[in-house]
């Protein structure tokens, strides 16, 4: 059940592995000031003790942008292991974005100040604030392109090349190249 409880009253899971940083943590707190009526929308999910098994990083950010209630939903009748599991699906990722829709739909200003890493147009540079992969951490297309799009030299673009056609990588460099067409 949904309800707006003083913020003091939830409690940080000290087994939560998320972690957010330095830009992208000052952005979560400004979207939090801009667009409080979200935190409704998508409550911090807590468990019978009030501790958060999902928005840790949104009730810190809500903290930071100095709200006194926040809103939550109450996870009921979950054993541990369950817990553990609802605190790791909460994060992961499992689709990739429409990177044409985006472009023709939004302004990738816009997106920017949301947290997204989008190209920006204004400058023609790659927003600074999205992580780029070591090339031993490229795994998927997003990291490939990513580190394509900081490749210096061609022997950088030989070394993708070669990264993505082991077997570390779940994209063939051909594959990666279809893709960006």
């Amino acid at each position: 059940m949904k309800k707006l409880v003083k913020i003091n009253t939830v409690k940080n899971n000290p087994n939560n592995p998320r972690i957010i940083k330095n830009d992208k943590f000052k952005k979560l707190v400004q979207s939090i000031k801009e667009f409080p009526q979200m935190l409704e929308l998508r409550p911090i999910i807590v468990d019978e003790d009030n501790v958060i098994l999902g928005g840790n990083m949104r009730h810190k950010a809500s903290i930071e942008a100095g709200l006194k209630e926040v809103w939550i939903d109450v996870a009921k009748d979950l054993n541990e292991e369950q817990k553990k599991e609802f605190i790791i699906k909460d994060n992961v990722n499992f689709g990739d974005w429409e990177w044409d829709m985006l472009a023709n739909e939004w302004s990738s200003t816009e997106l920017a100040d949301w947290g997204l890493g989008v190209w920006q147009n204004s400058d023609e540079k790659w927003n600074e604030d999205i992580e780029i992969p070591d090339i031993e951490e490229i795994t998927d297309f997003t990291e490939s392109v990513n580190f394509l799009i900081r490749c210096e030299n061609l022997e950088q673009l030989e070394i993708l090349k070669l990264k993505l056609n082991t077997q570390a990588t779940k994209l063939s460099y051909e594959d990666f190249l279809k893709r960006l067409k």
